[in-house]
């Protein structure tokens, strides 16, 4: 399953580099993940500083 963001989202930008595939952007008021690309690695969920990033 792909990982998704909440509504917790800061919008700090630090799970965008995180991303291998790149399927993370900014979007207009929190950064969103594109599901069909997500590999579900988790590496932008642990470097979340508020935890907004979870498994769908």
């Amino acid at each position: 399953m792909a990982h998704v963001i909440s509504d917790e989202c800061i919008m700090c930008g630090s799970c965008e580099p995180e991303c291998p595939v790149e399927c993370i952007s900014e979007g207009d008021t929190q950064y969103e993940i594109e599901a069909d690309v997500c590999i579900d690695c988790g590496a932008c969920a642990a470097v979340c500083p508020v935890d907004a990033i979870s498994q769908a």
